[in-house]
């Protein structure tokens, strides 16, 4: 299983991103895939997952309403959009797979290698 994130960068407050997370070799037990972020010295935390069959998505408090995740499952590609970053929101952004729960980072199998994601005052 291989998931390459990409899309981050240096963005100001206020502004827009658009993460990417390329899935291969899924297997057919995938649940979901969902995004977490970790900022310097703080635990990894769930932002939003989406249901590999079926769509559906789950948004943690901070992200709903500003972050929308989709799936573009011909490409076994899920985006994640960002919109009025916040400083904040200034983390690693990390995409991950997981045959069990949605928002526990423990009950994820596998991680992607992460995206940093930069929010300037």
């Amino acid at each position: 299983v291989q998931l390459q994130a990409s899309g981050g960068g240096l963005v100001q407050a206020g502004g827009s991103l658009r993460l990417s997370c390329a899935a291969s070799g899924l297997p057919s037990t995938t649940y979901a895939l969902g995004w977490f972020r970790q900022a310097p010295g703080k635990e990894r935390e769930f932002v939003v997952a989406i249901q590999w069959s079926g769509g559906g998505t789950y948004y943690a408090d901070f992200a709903r309403g500003r972050f929308t995740i989709s799936r573009e499952a011909a490409e076994n590609t899920v985006y994640l959009q960002m919109s009025s970053l916040k400083p904040e929101d200034t983390a690693v952004y990390y995409c991950g797979a997981t045959t069990k729960g949605l928002a526990v980072a423990y009950e994820y199998d596998y991680w992607g290698q992460g995206t940093l994601v930069t929010v300037s005052s």
